[in-house]
């Protein structure tokens, strides 16, 4: 019997701490609109510039397919945001969420059938105003553009997500949106107009810079109201160790950072802190070009967590998930530095949950996903992980023989439902090969996987190592049944390997040398 597993239940939580504000003082209109809650609330001050501006309607809103939201400094009614809602958020594809699958996307497939290639096929290189909406992220390169979904609902509650880095710190502004921007089942949204109906007034400065602890709260209770505002803050090349501690709640966003160093992202619950978007490989695609220039530029573009070429990072004690039950190239996380530690992280992908390279150590971690769960060049040491797979290869390895690939030590390998498949598919395509391939299991215990053990590998076996060390049953601890395993794997001994099974079995060798210390969490009385 393989191993059942059901997806996380998003919480869409961020709202406690409100007191349901239904009226409004000064110039402006939002009558008619019935018992509908501003949040910040009108009047508001000490607002986080990161914050979501949330409305809770008393019925179910319906998102339209026109209209704008806009949002204005107060000290001179100067525009400072705008979010037009006839924009498509990015690429229509099957996993377009509810209500963005219902946007009309003729200018979309207007520009796509006048920028077809000579194969038939069409690649947005960068993302236009007049075609999708999109967001700086990380920083302000060609490849820090995303699309975005500008306005998130669940339930009865809107969340709208403004472009980042428009708000400042000890300002003023109030925001308008317009009736025909949601329509509301239980009454007619008349839309919020003037420059009294929904103001509000930002924090005088931001933390100090000295500080050593930073508080996320979807809330806005905390230093900061999202994850990345509070990783923008810290700046690159910090040279003392940074903590962000982000308390329970849901985190529908893209997290893309690179080039920091010393910052520990540690989450209050692991099943609680919940951080995730719907993006995918076609929601933001990779761009064409030189196959060194994408992997180099744009290889963090489909992921919800991406730690980009970044040093000593630790990530402890949360969920990341790409949203969507339908197949796509969509890591949950992404890591790619020098000494990057992931603790007690719950990673949900889709095709590639994850992408490891450098030397990264995960220890008490689980991947899920629908195959090729586990991508990178290598060096990666999992230590007591959980990998779960719907159907496809666990892992699909990509190192060198310039480093290891990818370790694993009292590691579980597991499927959902009848399925079985293997650990690793072939290092080769059509288009590149990997002739050095690692995989090297320790002490693992499996289920689900088939009798060969290792997918077909082509004509390149000589420097393969697909190793296994005493590998068992998960259900019932029995040693695995060897026997049919793929001829181009090894099985290793301790009579006859045991200097090797020592070495794999010791991070520092397969890390360049680096020993990895985790870093324990520290719930003190300041964090709240």
């Amino acid at each position: 019997m393989h191993l059942q597993f059901s997806f996380i239940t998003l919480l869409f939580t961020g709202l406690i701490g409100f007191s349901g504000i239904k009226e409004v003082s000064g110039h402006g209109s939002v009558s008619g609109n019935g018992e509908m809650i501003l949040i910040p609330a009108n009047g508001e001050t000490g607002v986080n510039p990161d914050t979501r501006l949330k409305i809770i309607f008393k019925g179910i809103p319906v998102l339209g397919n026109k209209g704008m939201i806009r949002v204005y400094d107060a000290s001179d009614d100067s525009l400072v945001d705008i979010l037009d809602l006839s924009i498509p958020p990015g690429p229509k594809n099957s996993r377009t969420p509810a209500p963005y699958q219902q946007i009309d996307y003729e200018a979309e497939q207007k520009y796509l059938a006048e920028n077809k290639t000579d194969d038939g096929k069409t690649f947005i290189q960068v993302p236009r105003d007049d075609i999708y909406q999109h967001n700086y992220i990380g920083g302000d390169l060609e490849s820090d553009i995303y699309h975005f979904y500008p306005v998130l609902i669940h339930d009865t509650v809107a969340s709208i997500c403004l472009h980042n880095h428009r708000l400042k710190y000890d300002r003023t502004y109030y925001v308008e949106v317009d009736p025909n921007v949601f329509t509301v089942e239980t009454d007619s949204f008349k839309g919020i107009s003037g420059n009294r109906s929904w103001r509000f007034t930002t924090k005088q400065r931001p933390p100090s810079g000295d500080k050593d602890l930073y508080i996320v709260s979807s809330d806005g209770s905390g230093d900061f109201s999202t994850v990345l505002g509070a990783i923008e803050f810290i700046p690159a090349n910090n040279p003392g160790r940074k903590t962000i501690f982000i308390k329970n709640g849901t985190y529908e966003e893209i997290v893309y950072f690179r080039n920091k160093e010393n910052i520990t992202i540690a989450g209050e619950e692991r099943d609680q802190v919940v951080i995730c978007y719907a993006n995918n490989g076609i929601f933001n695609a990779r761009p064409t070009g030189p196959r060194d220039e994408m992997i180099e530029r744009f290889r963090n573009r489909r992921t919800v967590f991406a730690v980009d070429h970044s040093n000593d990072i630790q990530l402890t004690n949360f969920t990341v998930q790409s949203l969507g039950e339908k197949p796509a190239q969509a890591e949950g996380l992404l890591v790619i530095g020098e000494r990057i530690i992931v603790d007690h992280v719950t990673i949900i992908g889709s095709g590639d949950a994850l992408q490891a390279t450098g030397s990264i150590y995960i220890t008490h971690s689980s991947i899920t996903g629908l195959g090729d769960n586990i991508l990178g060049y290598g060096a990666v040491f999992f230590n007591e992980c959980d990998l779960i797979s719907t159907y496809g290869p666990h892992m699909w390895v990509r190192n060198t023989n310039e480093n290891h690939g990818n370790i694993f030590l009292n590691c579980t390998f597991s499927t959902i439902g009848d399925v079985e498949t293997v650990i690793a598919r072939a290092p080769s395509s059509p288009y590149y090969s990997f002739p050095y391939v690692e995989a090297v299991l320790i002490n693992c215990a499996m289920e689900g996987i088939r009798p060969e053990g290792w997918g077909q590998v082509g004509e390149q076996k000589k420097h393969i190592r697909y190793w296994e060390f005493n590998s068992v049953n998960l259900e019932d601890g029995a040693p695995v049944d060897v026997s049919r395993r793929a001829p181009y794997s090894r099985q290793l001994s301790m009579e006859e390997d045991s200097a090797i099974i020592a070495s794999y079995s010791d991070p520092s060798f397969i890390l360049k040398g680096w020993t990895p210390v985790v870093t324990p969490l520290n719930l003190s009385p300041r964090l709240y």
